[in-house]
């Protein structure tokens, strides 16, 4: 079973225009789609889709729109109730896919509803394979708030406690990043990854592979299990200690880009928890988020709708780098270096 945790979940609203965005002009949309949204509720959207069993907790009241698009969608969930509606996050797209993206802050939470949340997790996490941290935190939620849950969940269980994914961006990626204990999977794009470690641009990392990977392999060499680095229409990477590969699947005509990397990391899980090879898993979540930005809005594709066949893996050579962490506990750059 797979458990994910959106501390700051959505009603993702994406409006589709048939022009270029004018900005200060009036334009009419041609379609608006709204479904129950958050980077955890779209992994476990993903899964539920292909027959994986997952679980979602979310803070939410129990009438709230969220949950209601969850039970619409037969996707299981465990709600916090917490006083407050949850929060609508706008996406306009573009005939060519460019997304523009409006997100609003969510409900401020307490320190009681956030050591429940925690408590919540922890409790859930018995007996799970993976627990997907991911999303962005809201107002009140301290920027460790995923280093708290992965050292709890790991302090309750132990050598049993489940591989844990962090999928976050800014301060809360940052610090799981750099946190002890570190997460098993990281799962940024490109600029992400650029912010991580200090390496490169976005833009320059989507187009040099190579050099995204070496940005990885600081992610590894700091103590994170893998990383999982989205490249857009330029496909993925995956570097481990054991080695590194990067997947590009073939152009697809996009729709929409909401939800491709949840997608992306949806399909890495599914075919990890298949105990497929490290390569398999990235070609799988290449397939996934290929497949995922050809349907509109944030719709998730099923396992039946990718096509891993057609995604072309290529191993990559690494050089380890040797770090340290900064006295504030960042990654910082590198010391020596090993080759694999």
């Amino acid at each position: 079973m797979i458990l994910t945790l959106t501390a700051n979940p959505s009603i993702d609203r994406t409006v589709e225009l048939t022009e270029p965005l004018a900005r200060g002009a009036v334009q009419r949309a041609a379609r608006v789609v709204q479904e129950a949204g958050g980077k955890g509720v779209n992994v476990s959207r993903a899964l539920a889709m292909s027959g994986t069993r997952t679980l979602a907790v979310l803070p939410g009241d129990d009438d709230d729109p969220v949950l209601a698009g969850l039970t619409a969608l037969g996707v299981p969930f465990r709600n916090l109730p917490v006083g407050a509606g949850l929060r609508t996050n706008t996406a306009i797209t573009e005939p060519d896919g460019t997304t523009t993206k409006i997100n609003e802050p969510g409900p401020e939470l307490s320190s009681r509803l956030i050591d429940r949340l925690v408590a919540v997790v922890v409790e859930e996490s018995d007996g799970a394979d993976w627990l997907v941290l991911a999303g962005s935190l809201p107002p009140g939620v301290p920027a460790t708030f995923y280093t708290t849950v992965t050292a709890a969940v790991r302090g309750a269980y132990g050598l049993s406690a489940p591989l844990i994914a962090i999928d976050s961006s800014g301060e809360p990626l940052i610090e799981a990043a750099a946190g002890v204990p570190a997460p098993d999977l990281l799962k940024p794009n490109a600029e992400e990854l650029s912010e991580l470690t200090g390496i490169g641009t976005g833009d320059q990392l989507e187009h040099d592979h190579e050099l995204a990977a070496k940005a990885c392999a600081v992610l590894i060499t700091a103590g994170v299990g893998a990383v999982l680095a989205t490249l857009g229409s330029k496909g993925a990477l995956l570097v481990t200690n054991a080695g590194a590969w990067h997947a590009v699947h073939p152009p697809v005509t996009a729709r929409s880009t909401v939800g491709a990397g949840d997608s992306a990391l949806a399909g890495y899980l599914l075919a990890h928890s298949a105990g497929e090879l490290p390569e398999n898993c990235l070609r799988q979540a290449v397939a996934h988020g290929s497949a995922a930005a050809a349907l509109p809005g944030s719709t998730v594709p099923s396992l039946d709708l990718t096509t891993p066949g057609a995604v072309t893996v290529t191993p990559l050579k690494v050089t380890l780098p040797v770090i340290e962490p900064s006295a504030t506990g960042s990654i910082d750059g590198p010391k020596a270096q090993e080759e694999f």
